[in-house]
């Protein structure tokens, strides 16, 4: 028999999307999925499988702050 717990946990889907400035290599992008899924596993109580980690990488001409590009803050 499969508790009503167990069910809910079946259907749920965590999608968690991170932006990043590029320039962040694939294995630093590999620690961040795996800390982000192992996050919501232990804290929600998430399937592994079922856990989605989106990263979106932003160029600094793209990324705004304080009113001005990333790029021209440097």
């Amino acid at each position: 028999m499969v508790t009503k717990s167990a069910k809910s946990k079946e259907k749920t889907m965590p999608v968690v999307q991170v932006n990043l400035k590029s320039g962040r290599t694939v294995e630093q992008k590999r620690e961040i999925v795996r800390r982000m899924t192992d996050a919501l596993v232990e804290v929600c109580g998430a399937v592994e499988e079922r856990v989605h980690v989106i990263i979106n990488e932003v160029d600094e001409d793209s990324w705004g702050r304080g009113g001005k590009l990333l790029s021209d803050l440097k």
